[in-house]
C-alpha cells in the first residue's frame, strides 16, 4: 500500500490499492441529489477522478477549481471530485464557486469508493488526496497517490494522463 502522512503524522489506509494497467473498480458514491452514482454510469468516457479529503479546505478547493479550469481543453473527459463531504455541502460549495465541469461525489455513506481505490484513511474516516485516471474501456492509465495529504497532486500530469486516454 501507499505511504501517507497527514499533517505529517503516518496513517493507515483501508482497501486496495490500484495500479496503472489494472481494470479500475466498481464503486457506488452519490450524486448532489442523492441518486446512486458508479463508475459504469460514465462508461465510454475517460475519468479523471479527483480525490480530496473535504472539498470546503484550502488545497481541495484548489485542486477541484484547477481540474474544473482544466476541464474544458479535455474532450470526452469527465472529471468526478470524490470526498466523504455530504451531497448538500458539496452542493452549496460548488454552488457558492461557480463549480460546473467537475462533477462532485460524496463516499460518505460507506466509503465504497474509499475501499475500492485504497485511499480510506482509517483513524480519519477520509479520503486521501489522490488522482486516478481511467480510460472508456475502464483501464486505470494513471495514478497518484500524495504522500503527504495536505499537498497538492501532480495537476499537470495528471491532466497530460486524461489527455492521453482513450
Amino acid at each position: 500500500m501507499a505511504s501517507i502522512t497527514f499533517k505529517g503524522n503516518p496513517v493507515t489506509l483501508l482497501g486496495n490499492e490500484v495500479n496503472v494497467g489494472e481494470t479500475a473498480p466498481e464503486f457506488k458514491v452519490l450524486a448532489n441529489d442523492m441518486s446512486a452514482v458508479s463508475l459504469s454510469d460514465s462508461k465510454d468516457s475517460v475519468r479523471l477522478i479527483s480525490v480530496v479529503p473535504s472539498i470546503d479546505t484550502g488545497v481541495c478547493d484548489a485542486q477541484t477549481r484547477k481540474f474544473n479550469e482544466a476541464a474544458s481543453g479535455l474532450d470526452n473527459v469527465k472529471i468526478l471530485t470524490v470526498s466523504v463531504d455530504l451531497p448538500f455541502a458539496q452542493k452549496r460549495w460548488c454552488g457558492s464557486n461557480g463549480i460546473e465541469n467537475v462533477q462532485t461525489l460524496s463516499d460518505h455513506r460507506d466509503l465504497s469508493f474509499g475501499e475500492a481505490f485504497g485511499v480510506h484513511i482509517q483513524e480519519l474516516r477520509l479520503l486521501a488526496r489522490a488522482v486516478f485516471v481511467v480510460d472508456s474501456q475502464d483501464q486505470v492509465t494513471y495514478v497518484e497517490y500524495v504522500s503527504e495529504a495536505t499537498d497538492h497532486p501532480n495537476y499537470e500530469a495528471a491532466i497530460e494522463a486524461a489527455k492521453a486516454a482513450r
